[in-house]
């Protein structure tokens, strides 16, 4: 409903605009008088509501009948009364509460990272932009289609979504996506590099083999779809200099694999300074793990044994920055040979043995 300002003309404001989009409105009638607020015509205008002269659309109205047809569809096939049903009300709640958790634990800053459900065939509820995670409330998010339109809530979806919306037209198993900036994670990311595996049991069932997507600007359509080669392979995927993906059948579960993937990267930077060689699971047991993870339902590229190659640490060509005394089976830091690590580590020892026999 319109108001009147103190001149007795209609007015709409930003209020009046946000109610049309939570109606799922594509225009709104404008008189001569009217007034349009310019926070209401911003917010109109990046949602795609159109203000349209009275005049103008009672003209309109004759000729469409005149010619026989009916009014063009809603831009968006999807249903806006899910955003208030009970199920929709108890994810919102859900995604709160991941949310909070996230920003508790250091794995966002200021208003960054984004988290979504797909609660319909064509509806997905979603985080706004420009809102902390631990600031959030129910009556912050939204709903789009498939497609980004925004069709439900009256705070702006985040501006990210069409990332998730990717992964849900490609995995139809995927149900929920996490996106958020964990540093330990992120900090390969930024490196172009994915962590090595067999290293730490839950990591291998619950995450795997991690890929890495090639930089985009965040927001745009080329950006989601950076994603694409990985989704039917991996639940979790590190954004190239921007930090991580993670999908899963709901929203709880795609916060765990972040939680998984950034202590495993940050338990491994802590072992790699310890000074002395990482114990890495062997293959037959990690064989065992992967027969866990096939019960589970979870995906895994190592599935497919036609795309792995010996020492391959991902999709992508990568390697790890932790230092490693290998195997004969084990992949190892490019360009290091036996003898210069054997002459490095006999250095450092003899180093801190003077030290102690000096006190």
């Amino acid at each position: 409903m319109k108001s009147m300002d103190r001149t007795g003309r209609k007015l709409i404001s930003m209020r009046d605009a946000q109610n049309a989009l939570a109606a799922g409105a594509r225009s709104l009638q404008v008189c001569g008088n009217t007034v349009v607020t310019p926070s209401a015509r911003d917010f109109l205008a990046q949602h795609n509501i159109a203000l349209v002269a009275a005049d103008k659309a009672s003209a309109a109205a004759p000729a469409a009948s005149s010619a026989g047809r009916s009014a063009p569809p809603p831009r968006s096939a999807a249903n806006p009364k899910l955003f208030h049903t009970p199920e929709a009300e108890a994810v919102k709640k859900e995604i709160c509460a991941i949310g909070r958790k996230l920003w508790m634990r250091q794995f966002v800053d200021g208003n960054g990272g984004n988290i979504s459900y797909r609660i319909g065939p064509n509806e997905v509820i979603c985080t706004p932009t420009l809102v902390s995670k631990f600031d959030l409330t129910p009556e912050d998010l939204s709903m789009v289609d498939l497609e980004g339109n925004q069709i439900a809530g009256t705070k702006p979806r985040t501006s990210e979504i069409l990332l998730h919306l990717e992964i849900f037209k490609a995995q139809p198993e995927a149900k929920a996506c996490v996106h958020c900036h964990p540093p330990h994670a992120t900090a390969y990311a930024i490196t172009g590099r994915v962590p090595p595996n067999l290293f730490i049991p839950e990591f291998e069932v619950f995450v795997g083999k991690v890929a890495i997507s090639p930089y985009e600007t965040p927001g745009t359509p080329a950006f989601a779809q950076t994603v694409l080669p990985f989704v039917k392979d991996h639940n979790t995927v590190l954004l190239a200099n921007h930090g991580i993906i993670c999908w899963a059948d709901s929203v709880t579960h795609a916060e765990w694999y972040a939680e998984v993937l950034e202590t495993y990267c940050w338990t491994l930077l802590i072992a790699s300074q310890l000074g002395v060689p990482l114990a890495q699971i062997s293959e037959q047991k990690g064989a065992d793990l992967l027969a866990i993870k096939k019960r589970l339902g979870l995906p895994d590229v190592r599935f497919d044994t036609s795309q792995m190659k010996e020492c391959q640490l991902s999709d992508l060509e990568a390697s790890t920055p932790i230092a490693m005394t290998p195997g004969a089976n084990e992949c190892r830091p490019a360009g290091v040979a036996n003898a210069e690590l054997d002459a490095l580590v006999a250095s450092v020892t003899d180093a801190v043995m003077s030290a102690i026999g000096g006190k």
